[in-house]
């Protein structure tokens, strides 16, 4: 139920609008829509147990709850920068189409979001894992589709006016509205 809900219903970027930077800024092209989310995908899970990890086992016994934010983000941090070593060796062509939007998966709040979120609804090590491994996929499901969308769009016939960032918004705000459905908005 975890699982489904968190890709569908309860979409990281098209119902709770987490992480729109990345989701507007490496949707242009497919190929790179799969590998930021591949990358967020690996960050996010990863992230999953060690940020439990961090929190059951150094914050609450010492009474640190209150530096849950920091902490987290130093762990993305981390991960973050062993992702990008990796793409940097495997991957150079990946790396450099990521570019900026590699290191600013540090800065994705959907990663932090959903970081934060499994903590405060309580989930044990295994649904939090799970719940972010779902989440990341939900956040490639969305960034993927817009990629695809986009590039369709830049070979439709689209008004001169639309072109660009007006069109990427109204496509997104219909992508959004259509995910937003699937919780039964609107019944």
């Amino acid at each position: 139920m975890i699982f489904i809900a968190a890709i569908f219903v309860n979409n990281i970027i098209l119902s709770q609008f987490l992480g729109i930077c990345p989701f507007l800024g490496v949707s242009k092209k497919i190929s790179t829509a799969i590998g930021m989310g591949c990358a967020v995908m690996f960050v996010m899970t990863l992230s999953a147990i060690v940020t439990h990890l961090v929190y059951y086992q150094l914050l609450v016994p010492f009474n640190l709850m209150y530096m849950q934010t920091v902490a987290f983000i130093l762990v993305i941090a981390a991960l973050v920068q062993m992702v990008e070593i990796i793409l940097k060796k495997t991957a150079p062509i990946l790396y450099q189409a990521l570019g900026i939007f590699l290191p600013l998966i540090t800065t994705n709040c959907a990663v932090l979001g959903v970081a934060i979120l499994a903590i405060q609804k309580d989930y044990g090590l295994l649904s939090a894992v799970c719940f972010n491994l779902a989440n990341a996929l939900g956040f490639t499901l969305a960034i993927v589709l817009f990629a695809g969308i986009r590039e369709r769009l830049d070979r439709a016939g689209v008004p001169e006016a639309l072109k660009g960032a007006p069109i990427a918004l109204i496509t997104a705000g219909l992508l959004s509205m259509a995910f937003i459905g699937f919780s039964g908005v609107g019944n």
